[in-house]
C-alpha cells in the first residue's frame, strides 16, 4: 500500500484468484474434476505491466505446480518476495 500511496504502483489488489483448470463434467452435468485455482497474494501494475507476487515462507508442492501453470496457462511468471 506504501507502494501505491508514493506511486511507484498501481492497482493494488490482494488475494486475486486465477483459474488455472476450470471445472469438468460429464455429459450429464455431474461434476467429474473441481477445478484448480491460484491465489496471488498481490496483483498490481508497475511501469503499466502486471506483477503477481506471492509471500512464500514454504515453496510446497504444490505452489510449484501452481506457479508453473501460471505461466503455461496465462503466461504470467509468479514474483517470490
Amino acid at each position: 500500500m506504501l507502494l501505491q500511496s508514493a506511486g511507484k504502483i498501481s492497482d493494488l489488489r490482494t488475494q486475486v484468484r486465477y483459474e488455472l483448470i476450470p471445472t469438468q463434467r460429464d455429459a450429464d452435468g455431474k461434476l467429474v474434476e473441481r477445478g484448480v485455482r491460484y491465489t496471488a497474494d498481490f496483483a498490481y501494475l508497475k511501469d503499466g505491466k502486471l506483477v503477481v507476487e506471492d509471500a512464500k515462507g514454504a515453496r510446497t508442492q504444490a505452489y510449484i505446480l501452481k506457479r508453473k501453470l501460471m505461466f503455461w496457462v496465462h503466461g504470467i511468471v509468479v514474483v517470490e518476495a
